[in-house]
């Protein structure tokens, strides 16, 4: 390019500014000076008295050395200025006159201030606020986070590596999910040792499981254990408005990541762009098929031996492509189940850290009650623990807070405004009893924990909780029935006693028939149809979506199967009720009492000798 071609370089936008200043100065000390004195007739002290004294003159304004005035000549008004005269019965004369005295204008005192408040200010507002404007809207269209012209550049969030991170200790209660993790540090951290042997490490590695069984931070944990760059990004970010879009974001992310190596990039919920392909070839979103075709290529294409590894989560492992799951991308499968016993233990220990507790809070009682919850939940209890001590007005928690904790998520906060009246209480009472004791008087049911009939804001009017003293992995079909008669027992209480039935029964109804289905259909728990199944679950760590795989002539054959099983139970349980009816109504009437009973507290009721009076 020759220097004549050159474009001459724009001035600066304050150049303008300045200039259009200097142009308001001059127009305020040259031109509007002029067009204001010119206009006024300038006349002696004498001919402003006669003025006064004839009654021509009608406004008078006082402006440091001037007076102006109004007098009205040849049937109009002129106004007029003199100089002001050291006059002390002036005010007196103007008064005589009923002239109308008054200060000076703002205008006329600072015709400058006037125009800096009329033209300036609003002219350098309008010019600011454009230029606000015009910098925001570049932003969104350059290459900003969320501009619209960023459409191709990844959201990812990088951590840069860091020795206070979070780390393995920082995640209990995954002891095979850590050491399946373990080797990856190792490998980022000493690949000579794999090189040697020939070895190559896995190229991604997907974490599977149930939500909030820490997933994302074992994915943190990683990180902070290799001490390397972590990119962490959720699938969703990657589907955008334009198609092609979604992969120039994966193509920005493994770019990023090849030039940061070793590092880890860690995709959430990828199940959100991995979705299996349609086998017909037509896909309803061409968009999240192009973005899962590039995320396919990247993870050929890029080289492992720089240290790149890829780890991802799911929920839905079943819903994902399979050629994500081939070896050579995904090769190692970590699932992340829900923690056992001695998982939920030093999960509560972990969490407990955080918190002021008493020395007398037993964490393997808590964690058996709290058998089946997340890791997350956990952390929920704990929480919830720290603030009812808060609201006690105590400085750390106790054993109390962390079992009130517990209730509070399974079954909601004590609905203290709901007040029952005394039939509904005491219906409610015989209803959860019933429960209590048909429960105890089977041999492979759990003991009972504790009974209220305190209402909770999940709408339960009230619970029975049971907890098993050991970890089960396996259920018996007796035990299975047994839960079955357990369920029924409320509404057999109720008919027992009043005979007559209530809306009380809607969950337990739906527990029996769940359990009872699964037993025929899923288990082969029936003589009839034997080992065959009869039904599908998919998404099974998001509670499970089931699908009836059978004729409707075995439909109708599987639904009597089920009502008779649970009838059956249903009529167990009644017989129980019937043989033990005294300590049914002696159990019933300590819990409308008290509202709430322990286990150790319906045990020692239970297994008292009756009273003759109430045995007859």
């Amino acid at each position: 390019m020759n220097l004549g071609d050159k474009k001459p370089e724009k001035k600066p936008l304050y150049v303008y500014y300045i200039i259009a200043i200097v142009v308001i100065f001059l127009l305020n000390f040259l031109v509007v000076p002029t067009i204001q004195e010119g206009s006024i007739i300038t006349t002696d002290y004498s001919t402003f008295l006669n003025n006064v004294d004839r009654g021509n003159v009608t406004d008078v304004t006082v402006d440091g050395d001037y007076i102006y005035y109004v007098a009205r000549k040849d049937g109009r008004d002129v106004e007029c200025k003199t100089v002001a005269m050291d006059d002390p019965n002036l005010v007196e004369r103007l008064r005589q006159a009923g002239v109308n005295m008054q200060e000076a204008e703002p205008a006329r005192q600072s015709l400058f201030l006037s125009i800096i408040l009329s033209y300036v200010i609003p002219i350098a507002i309008f010019i600011l606020l454009g230029r606000w404007l015009s910098k925001k809207m570049m932003s969104s269209m350059g290459d900003g986070p969320g501009g619209m012209m960023s459409f191709g550049k990844s959201n990812a969030k990088v951590y840069v590596k860091s020795t206070s991170g979070i780390k393995f200790a920082d995640v209990a209660g995954e002891d095979e999910a850590k050491e399946l993790l373990t080797e990856i540090v190792d490998y980022l951290h000493n690949p000579h040792k794999y090189a040697e042997i020939g070895a190559s490490m896995p190229k991604g590695a997907l974490l599977v499981g149930p939500p909030g069984t820490g997933k994302t931070l074992l994915a943190k944990a990683v990180a902070g254990e290799a001490e390397v760059p972590f990119f962490s990004i959720s699938g969703s970010e990657f589907v955008e408005m334009f198609v092609g879009m979604g992969a120039a974001k994966v193509r920005d992310l493994f770019k990023q990541a090849n030039e940061k190596a070793p590092c880890i990039v860690f995709i959430d919920e990828i199940d959100t762009i991995g979705k299996k392909r349609d086998g017909g070839g037509f896909s309803g979103n061409d968009e999240r098929e192009q973005t899962l075709n590039q995320l396919l290529t990247e993870m050929d294409g890029f080289d492992g031996s720089k240290g790149v590894v890829i780890l991802a989560a799911t929920n839905r492992p079943d819903s994902l492509d399979p050629a994500l799951l081939r070896p050579g991308r995904f090769d190692r499968r970590i699932p992340v189940e829900l923690p056992d016993l001695q998982g939920r233990e030093e999960i509560l220990k972990v969490h407990a850290k955080k918190i002021k507790i008493a020395d007398t809070v037993r964490f393997d009682e808590i964690a058996k009650a709290a058998a089946g919850a997340s890791g997350a939940e956990l952390a929920n209890i704990v929480n919830e623990a720290a603030l009812r001590a808060v609201r006690d007005g105590r400085k750390f928690a106790t054993q109390a807070d962390f079992e009130e904790s517990i209730e509070v998520v399974i079954a909601g906060y004590q609905k203290k405004n709901r007040v029952l009246s005394n039939k509904e209480k005491l219906i409610v009472a015989y209803h959860e009893i019933g429960h209590a004791l048909v429960a105890a008087k089977q041999t492979d049911s759990a003991p009972v924990h504790k009974i209220t009939i305190i209402p909770r804001t999940s709408g339960a009017l009230g619970y029975t909780m049971q907890v098993d003293e050991k970890e089960h992995f396996l259920m018996s079909k007796e035990e299975l029935e047994n839960k079955i008669a357990t369920f029924t027992g409320g509404r057999a209480a109720e008919e027992l006693i009043f005979h007559t039935i209530t809306t009380g029964a809607s969950n337990d109804i739906e527990q029996a028939t769940r359990i009872a289905r699964a037993m025929i259909t899923r288990y082969g728990m029936s003589d009839e149809f034997d080992m065959v199944a009869m039904e599908n679950v998919t998404n099974p760590y998001l509670g499970g979506d089931s699908s009836l795989a059978c004729s409707f002539e075995t439909q109708t054959v599987l639904d009597k199967k089920v009502v008779d099983l649970v009838s059956g139970q249903h009529q167990k349980a009644l017989k129980i009720l019937q043989d033990n009816i005294g300590k049914l109504h002696e159990l019933a009437k300590y819990l409308y009492e008290h509202e709430t009973i322990t286990g150790e507290e319906f045990m020692k009721i239970l297994e008292a000798p009756m009273p003759e009076l109430q045995q007859n």
